[in-house]
């Protein structure tokens, strides 16, 4: 690539200002005037304001009329010197984004007689399409120039079929050629060096029926890595660390016991999330065992990652087996969420997003310098209204064309209201019960207070789950202080919290609440993020036996399963999976991250506990109720003397098989007494006991609270 050499340097800042920076070794920075020229009659310039800066004098100029964004301009100074006109901070002004909003086709309309192929690329001075034949004995290598179309959208058509070629797109912008992919591409070539045209037509399925879910609080979501969940030596899987992996019904562990999917199924939840599966980075998908990624590398959002399919070097492969993955998830009556990463790209300057338009699609902070709300260098700028339209078209691609039933947002809070609010009318469009959640932090990104899709915003995003961080601390302790234990570690400072986290953390027990209904509450204790539930237990009490760490961790995930919102469990939580003390294991090795099947082997009585515990979940309504309304009616909450919780549940004809359900919650490391004020109970939960029918009964009014455990009884 050839050097440009520019003696000073122009841009265009706004539509109709220009700022000139004039090096003081170039005629010590000053100049008489300045003059425009380009495809119209040479313009001089209006300068409004002159500063002196450290390594040089700055001219902030206007423009009297207007110019063509992607044409060729230069700017002529006073002593008869020469620079382009390069585009600047105009890319991130409102009258930009006006003026090139676009909402016509985009990427690759492929048939077999023709292709045609859209990009938007206001600010390119011009652009090619570059194809490939991908038969490796031709070098046949064509480049066809596209025409600038209104709104800065360039097109072509290929009169020829050219499915299966390589193809990317070569962008001159600021006078420098660079070659890029689709973001709108649909498939990649082999670690998604270049975008392929296909025929998804090939790759359509049906959907299964689902179970119908009547409400986000009917449901129970099970967060899995595809990798994790399927590469461990004894997981009875053939096809270890791959979409096909999670297909394979009615394996075993090495004690006959049940694994992957048919083990999924048989817990009783209602969805799985799984981590990101478009295609992302750190993963050589010709040597998939040497690293381990957690997947939040984003490369391309439209495609499936590669280093999961049998066949990475065949761009329909991995297609046609993350659809088969899909399907056979929901064959099994279990809906499917996808974790998205829309907020930021693995690296800036090598996305398609800055190749093809530099500086429109990542936030910028007040001096010019890119924002790092996400800790990784770059925040999606979701607010521009072509961004927006991106994120809201992939959503609706991966919707439509792989037939998910919901998403995950990681780290939420980058994106705005607006488009969070555009993404789950796609959805209700398509499918009212379609689950949208997402990690609703307040982040350091420069968007206004008010448009971040952040908890303190929950009342703008209606119909949006968010992960209830009050709700993970309080219970479990600090996820940032590994020392401090929460109330289930039996630390009663938070026991005046409890009631309202049990509530659904709508305000019932607090002034104001956190959310607006009990479905934008995503209750957890325990995610692929920092350690283990197991692992701050471990840590927290080094000394004490098993069998109080047991109890402790049972607890803690007990009231994740009873407590009003949406459910949200680790796979292997319930087996007390561990990462050996491995805080963030986003790139540890297979023996620290795979879910270990021996463990829950030998756990298994836990398991049963829990799958009984979904199981009472979903079987009685009264742990699942849809509004504040609700809540206020059937639900209190009581303090016994002896720090025991009674979380009351009653009038409940129409919701279950009982008229009152009480959960006595004991986190003490005694035994306590339970106080009912009547008799002739049935017992539902006791120690680890859940019982589906035949259920003991209990006479008097009292009974016997274990050790940091609960129990539960009905009428």
């Amino acid at each position: 690539m050839l050097s440009i050499r520019r003696s000073f340097f122009a841009y265009l800042d706004e539509m109709s200002l220009i700022t000139v920076l004039l090096p003081y070794s170039y005629f010590q920075g000053e100049s008489s005037g300045f003059i425009l020229k380009g495809d119209i009659h040479p313009i001089n310039l209006v300068i409004e304001s002159k500063e002196k800066m450290q390594h040089f004098v700055k001219y902030k100029c206007r423009l009297n009329e207007r110019i063509q964004v992607g044409h060729k301009y230069e700017v002529e100074d006073g002593n008869k010197g020469v620079t382009d006109l390069q585009i600047g901070a105009v890319i991130r002004t409102p009258s930009f984004d006006e003026e090139f909003y676009y909402d016509g086709p985009l990427g690759v309309n492929y048939s077999p007689e023709r292709s045609i192929f859209y990009l938007w690329a206001p600010t390119a001075q011009q652009v090619k399409l570059v194809l490939q034949n991908p038969d490796p004995t031709l070098e046949e290598r064509r480049i066809v120039e596209m025409e600038r179309m209104e709104k800065g959208v360039w097109k072509t058509t290929f009169p020829e079929d050219v499915e299966g070629y390589y193809y990317s797109y070569l962008v001159l912008f600021n006078l420098e050629w660079k070659e890029a992919i689709d973001p709108y591409a649909v498939a990649v070539s082999v670690n998604g060096e270049t975008g392929v045209i296909v025929d998804l037509n090939k790759t359509k399925r049906q959907k299964p029926v689902l179970p119908v879910l009547e409400h986000a609080v009917d449901s129970v979501i099970y967060e899995a890595h595809i990798r994790d969940l399927t590469i461990h030596p004894d997981s009875g899987i053939q096809q270890k660390g791959k979409y096909l992996g999670v297909t394979e019904l009615n394996t075993k562990t090495k004690r006959n016991e049940l694994s992957g999917l048919s083990y999924i199924k048989d817990l009783g939840v209602t969805h799985i999330e799984f981590l990101p599966v478009h295609d992302f980075e750190e993963i050589d998908e010709l040597e998939v065992l040497k690293k381990y990624n957690w997947g939040y590398n984003p490369s391309h959002y439209n495609v499936p990652e590669g280093s999961y399919s049998t066949d990475p070097i065949d761009p329909y492969v991995r297609i046609n087996e993350l659809k088969e993955m899909i399907h056979a998830v929901q064959e099994q009556g279990i809906r499917v969420i996808l974790d998205v990463v829309y907020n930021h790209v693995y690296k800036k300057e090598d996305s398609s997003f800055e190749k093809i338009v530099p500086g429109y699609f990542f936030r910028y902070d007040k001096y010019g310098m890119p924002s790092n709300g996400t800790g990784v260098g770059n925040d999606i700028a979701s607010e521009r209204s072509m961004v927006r339209r991106f994120i809201v078209d992939s959503v609706r691609f991966w919707i439509e064309e792989y037939q998910i039933d919901g998403m995950r947002f990681d780290l939420m809070g980058i994106l705005d209201c607006q488009t969070m609010n555009e993404i789950r009318a796609i959805c209700d469009n398509v499918d009212k019960s379609i689950i949208i959640i997402g990690e609703g932090w307040d982040l350091a990104t420069p968007l206004n207070q008010e448009n971040k899709a952040i908890i303190a915003n929950q009342q703008l995003l209606p119909g949006i789950g968010q992960f209830n961080d009050q709700f993970r601390d309080k219970l479990k302790g600090s996820t940032f202080q590994i020392y401090d234990r929460g109330y289930a570690l039996g630390n009663k400072q938070y026991k005046d919290d409890i009631p309202e986290l049990l509530a659904g953390s709508i305000g019932a027990y607090k002034e104001n609440g956190m959310f607006l209904e009990p479905g934008q509450s995503v209750n957890y204790v325990e995610s692929h993020d920092n350690h283990t539930l197991w692992d701050k237990i471990e840590i927290c009490f080094t000394n004490e036996s098993e069998e109080l760490k047991v109890n402790k961790h049972r607890l803690a995930t007990s009231l994740v399963l009873l407590s009003q919102g949406i459910p949200f469990l680790h796979s292997g939580q319930e087996f007390f999976r561990t990462k050996y003390g491995v805080e963030n294991s986003y790139q540890s090795p297979d023996e620290i991250n795979q879910l270990d099947w021996d463990r829950k082997d030998q756990f298994i009585s836990n398991v049963q506990y829990i799958k009984g515990l979904i199981s009472l979940r979903r079987k009685n309504k009264a742990f699942r109720l849809q509004s504040v309304e609700e809540i206020q009616k059937h639900l209190t909450i009581n303090q016994q003397s002896n720090d025991v919780i009674q979380y009351i549940l009653h009038d409940l004809k129409g919701l279950g098989e009982w008229e009152t359900i009480i959960v006595f919650i004991n986190v003490n490391d005694s035994a306590e007494e339970g106080f009912c004020k009547e008799d002739n109970w049935s017992i539902l939960l006791e120690d680890d006991e859940v019982y589906q029918n035949n259920y003991p009964s209990i006479q008097g009014d009292r009974l016997t609270i274990k050790p940091s455990s609960i129990t539960i009884i009905a009428k």
